[in-house]
């Protein structure tokens, strides 16, 4: 009987690339009289692959960019700034993980998030995405001092639950943080499959859409 579930953030319950893409297609427009040598498609590809899907460091990522194109170093920090003064205003909750969410409480089931990143930033993005009081245990890898997939953080967030392993899910997008290391935690893991990391080695139910959750959190 299932009678929690637990979720990754980035790339989970808000779409990071679409939002990457959303934010690089902005900023070009904002430095456009300064990038005009680089071009848009190019300036597009070399960021995109920078960000590395969130998991690329920004500061050293644009740094490197800013040089390989042959502009003015002092660039770099005003593209660094504009990407994080950005980053808000490009997240968004779709309405499938809205009702997905809504439906588990509806049936009584515990909520919570499992996420690795700086405190601040991964707070503030739930705050930004409405969903900073929609979870009964919400633990990040910074003030936890553990990062997925080490099962300890698995453990913690049942513990806050009040689950035990059996009874609950976790729900993220990537390979080992997520699916390797809710299914090590002996979690259900449920892969929220993304085209950008290659398939997970274990046996894990997957989905494209954060409703196909439903069926498998039945209580």
């Amino acid at each position: 009987m299932i009678k929690a579930v637990l979720f990754d953030l980035d790339g989970t319950l808000y779409d990071r690339d679409r939002l990457a893409a959303d934010l690089f297609q902005a900023q070009y427009a904002a430095f456009a009289h300064e990038l005009r040598a680089v071009g848009y498609e190019r300036f597009f590809r070399d960021a995109v692959a920078m960000d590395d899907h969130g998991y690329g460091v920004k500061e050293a990522g644009y740094r490197a960019l800013v040089q390989s194109w042959g502009l003015d170093a002092a660039l770099a920090d005003r593209l660094i700034a504009h990407f994080w003064a950005s980053y808000d205003g490009h997240c968004n909750l779709t309405d499938d993980v809205r009702h997905t969410l809504a439906e588990l409480r509806r049936r009584g089931l515990k909520l919570g998030v499992i996420t690795n990143g700086p405190s601040a930033m991964q707070r503030r993005k739930l705050r930004v995405l409405g969903l900073e009081h929609s979870f009964d245990a919400i633990l990040v890898s910074e003030e936890e001092g553990v990062r997925k997939p080490d099962a300890e953080i698995f453990r913690r967030a049942l513990a806050r639950c009040g689950v035990d392993a059996r009874e609950a899910l976790f729900v993220g997008d990537h390979p080992v943080a997520d699916v390797e290391g809710a299914h090590r935690a002996g979690l259900l893991a449920v892969w929220k499959h993304v085209p950008y990391w290659p398939p997970v080695i274990i046996a894990a139910p997957t989905i494209r859409d954060l409703s196909e959750v439903l069926p498998l959190a039945e209580p």
